[in-house]
């Protein structure tokens, strides 16, 4: 058990399924009756495709995860390869059966959405170009959380433009906690192409621009309260703690979507 949990990325996953959930629960509230069914489908459609990616990843990287020496449960031996495809593809089931009564929007920005993070584990996160699933992932998260709880689309119409630049920098501080292995490996991903030191400031910035671009925004236009300033702080600490490098920075990213998801929703309704 401990190993298949491994094996779906926890601390991503928990940090991905806990900031929709916020969402679309502050969303839901914010337009009258919360449906607690909705709001346990569209999690669990969100839950799905977060096993779904993550299994995939260590299935499709078990290859170079064994010549780097990696301990992942696949190289370790504590999970076969076809049992890592197999919760996949459950992951996938559970995605799409939760996402059938939430309607048609839901399902096909939800496939979408899993549809490029697929894209990503088997042909371009050892690209150039490795950048783009997230950004269209993480991009749609938003409009996928609101088909979900039958919000519409335009209360979450600017979050793809302030999701962009920090999925990007999630990618580079991803990838650069690994830059070694995916340089003996030859990979080629954005952060190898950049370099390390200027991928790093990169991210690093790009993470700092969007909490305290946000937040200037929210004061200018009045709608700063004691929550949101204490969540947007309390993020902008989660990255700044980042500086001392790229693992940090990783986590204290995961931190900070969840509490600036939280207070972007609040602020927002």
């Amino acid at each position: 058990m401990v190993a298949i949990v491994r094996l779906v990325h926890p601390a991503p996953t928990v940090a991905v399924v806990a900031l929709s959930a916020a969402l679309a629960f502050i969303l839901a509230d914010q337009s009258g009756p919360v449906s607690l069914g909705r709001l346990a489908l569209t999690t669990a459609t969100v839950l799905g495709s977060q096993v779904l990616t993550g299994a995939l990843n260590d299935w499709t990287d078990r290859d170079r995860d064994r010549l780097a020496r990696r301990r992942k449960p696949i190289v370790e031996g504590q999970v076969t390869p076809r049992a890592a495809l197999a919760l996949a593809a459950a992951g996938g089931a559970l995605q799409l059966a939760a996402s059938v009564p939430l309607g048609a929007l839901a399902l096909l920005i939800g496939v979408a959405a899993s549809a490029s993070a697929i894209a990503y584990n088997l042909w371009l996160s050892r690209t150039p170009l490795s950048v783009l699933p997230y950004l269209v992932s993480f991009g749609l998260l938003p409009l996928w959380i609101a088909a979900g709880m039958d919000v519409p689309l335009s209360r979450v119409a600017a979050a793809p433009l302030l999701v962009g630049p920090f999925a990007a920098a999630a990618h580079l501080a991803n990838t650069l906690r690994d830059f070694q292995t995916d340089q003996r490996t030859g990979s080629r991903n954005l952060a190898q192409v950049l370099g390390r030191r200027r991928a790093f400031a990169i991210a690093f910035g790009m993470a700092m621009a969007v909490g305290i671009g946000v937040g200037a925004s929210f004061l200018l236009g009045g709608k700063v309260g004691a929550v949101t300033a204490v969540l947007g702080l309390a993020g902008l600490a989660a990255i700044g703690q980042g500086v001392a490098g790229p693992r940090r920075l990783w986590g204290g990213m995961l931190v900070a979507a969840v509490l600036w998801t939280t207070a972007w929703a609040l602020g927002t309704g």
